[in-house]
């Protein structure tokens, strides 16, 4: 019988507490890390996106997962706040073989993308659509599952220029970063457009008496007012306000301020409301959208639009790890970016109304929907409209 003395003894069993402290890496694994809001001020968002992660993730195991290998998500509850979402990162990617990452923020991810350059080894996506993030050079190894935010109300102008030429606009924007985001490339474009920007009206994120910026408004008169940097609050006082004016003015908004479930509490005063999204909603019904079908199978009550984010996010995720696995490659950061651009002319089953392509880091396509009070439900108001250069 072998007998231990008693530093050999201590030296094992402090290496079988360190492993047991240290998870196994599963070989068989692709894992997709999150720092994700499930409470806070975004927490809606949040639990729609892990939601649709996670929906697509299951679709692709029951199918054999990529290669042989299963997908998982592995994330925390970042409450929306940029220093949580980094420990979750911290902690995660220490504890995980993590090469595909999810992130809660436009803080966050420029926060934490000079530490993804390091490693190397990480392809990032998350809630974010900020123009700042649109560019390669600076974010190497990250993207957006759909256009920025200047792409958004470029789409907008598009819509505005073809319905009605020379049309007369006023921008409303939250006096947040977020808010401010596409103020100039807006401005620029209706310009090039043809497009007049009469009034610029900036408000606080949640501002509650908006009187004096709706008295602005009616003072212009625009054909359209453009809102950027909600999710719905002051947005129901700004058209309640305008309509009891009478002022006639098409409202439209950006991809935040466009889940339909948020304007059914509105009520009538919401009827009309336009924006651009980039992806169908749950109930639209086209025949070129098995995946709607699936989501409807697996979920028979409406999914949120960050659903339907999350949703394509892990499916482009999915593909690009797919592609480097298939080009005989390792999953670094810079493999699964390529892999990524080199998407063209991509199905992604009808969530998006026409192929896509990724050259660089966001999908720039989208579509001008219109709220049917009545019916409880954002209608097409326009085809797929690109504004990649």
């Amino acid at each position: 019988m072998l007998k231990l003395t008693r530093r050999t003894a201590l030296a094992l069993s402090t290496a079988l507490a360190l492993s047991a402290a240290v998870p196994a890496f599963a070989a068989d694994e692709i894992v997709i890390g999150g720092s994700i809001p499930l409470t806070g001020v975004f927490a809606f968002a949040g639990v729609g996106v892990e939601a649709g992660m996670q929906d697509y993730i299951k679709i692709v195991n029951e199918a054999g997962g990529i290669a042989g290998r299963k997908l998982r998500l592995a994330y925390e509850d970042t409450g929306y706040k940029v220093d949580a979402s980094v420990a979750a990162f911290n902690k995660l990617t220490s504890q995980e073989t993590i090469n595909l990452y999810y992130g809660d923020s436009t803080g966050f991810a420029k926060t934490i993308n000079p530490e993804i350059d390091r490693m190397g080894s990480i392809l990032m996506a998350g809630a974010s659509f900020a123009t700042e993030l649109n560019d390669p050079k600076a974010f190497p190894h990250q993207f957006m599952a759909g256009p920025d935010y200047s792409e958004m109300t470029g789409i907008l102008l598009e819509y505005i220029a073809k319905e009605k030429p020379g049309a007369k606009i006023v921008l409303v924007n939250s006096d947040t970063e977020f808010g401010r985001d596409p103020i100039a490339a807006t401005k620029a474009r209706a310009k090039e457009l043809g497009l007049e920007v009469v009034e610029e009206i900036i408000t606080p994120p949640t501002a509650v008496d908006v009187s004096t910026e709706v008295l602005k408004l009616r003072r212009a008169r625009p054909d359209y007012t453009i809102f950027h940097g909600y999710v719905l609050a002051p947005l129901p006082e700004f058209m309640t306000q305008a309509k009891q004016l009478g002022l006639e003015t098409k409202f439209m908004g950006t991809f935040w301020s466009m889940d339909s479930s948020i304007w059914d509490k509105v009520g009538e005063v919401a009827d009309g409301f336009m924006g651009v999204m980039p992806y169908r909603y749950y109930y639209d019904e086209a025949e070129d959208a098995p995946m709607l079908k699936r989501i409807r199978e697996m979920r028979p009550t409406y999914q949120s639009t960050p659903y339907m984010q999350g949703f394509l996010t892990a499916m482009l995720f999915a593909e690009a790890a797919k592609r480097t696995l298939e080009a005989g490659k390792d999953l670094t950061g810079a493999n699964l970016k390529a892999a990524l651009n080199s998407i063209q002319d991509f199905d992604t089953g009808g969530l998006i109304g026409m192929p896509i392509s990724i050259p660089g880091n966001s999908i720039p396509v989208g579509r001008i929907y219109q709220y049917n009070a009545a019916a409880k439900k954002m209608e097409p108001a326009s085809d797929w409209i690109s504004v990649q250069e």
